[in-house]
């Protein structure tokens, strides 16, 4: 159950119409590293973890991450407001153009559509808490390409807020990898699955 707020998490007002940078955004609502991945992957790992406060934290981030997600729509959205077809030709826009218009639609910047397959939920704590970090560093890394390439600071303004709450959610899945680690630890428990493991999940409880 989520109560939602009526606003962003960070502002976006954007006045200039660019479909070229929205192409490029676009990336992190729907390609490989993006905010709709991390939200689905999150909430989806966070029902087989073995340590509840670490599950709560998986709810938290994935709950954040939908967050991002709204930005990342928003400022696509406010990229291409008043879009010309002449503008989307210019701009090399025009193929999505055809297929939605200035709707959004999950896809990567190379033009490939969100796929389930891009993350995982293997059941396993140290598996999916590893997998968390990698995507979080990932997400970084392709926010810092963003900023790089963008110079209008209504748009880099907002990428530079997402891409420090990547840092801190990178910083939150270490605490709670290490924090597995030492439940582990209490019964010498590593190289199995200790969610599938019913004598460890009911000596949790």
């Amino acid at each position: 159950m989520w109560t939602y707020e009526k606003r962003l998490q960070f502002p976006v007002k954007i006045t200039q119409t660019c479909p070229k940078t929205a192409s490029l955004i676009i990336s992190q609502f729907g390609g490989p590293d993006g905010e709709l991945a991390a939200s689905m992957r999150y909430l989806s790992q966070r029902y087989t973890m073995p340590c509840k406060e670490v599950g709560g934290l998986l709810t938290d981030i994935g709950t954040e991450e939908l967050a991002h997600l709204e930005m990342i729509c928003a400022i696509i959205y406010q990229l291409t407001k008043n879009l010309t077809p002449e503008q989307a030709k210019t701009a090399g826009f025009d193929a999505y153009y055809i297929d939605h218009t200035t709707a959004l639609w999950p896809t990567a910047a190379a033009g490939v559509p969100f796929n389930a397959c891009e993350f995982q939920s293997k059941g396993d704590a140290i598996t999916d808490l590893h997998e968390d970090l990698a995507a979080e560093q990932k997400a970084r890394t392709t926010y810092d390409n963003l900023i790089r390439i963008i110079e209008n600071p209504e748009v880099r303004e907002p990428l530079k807020f997402l891409r420090a709450r990547e840092v801190v959610h990178f910083q939150r899945f270490g605490e709670a990898l290490e924090k597995i680690k030492y439940k582990l630890d209490e019964k010498n428990f590593y190289y199995f699955n200790p969610e599938f493991d019913k004598q460890f999940v009911q000596n949790e409880k």
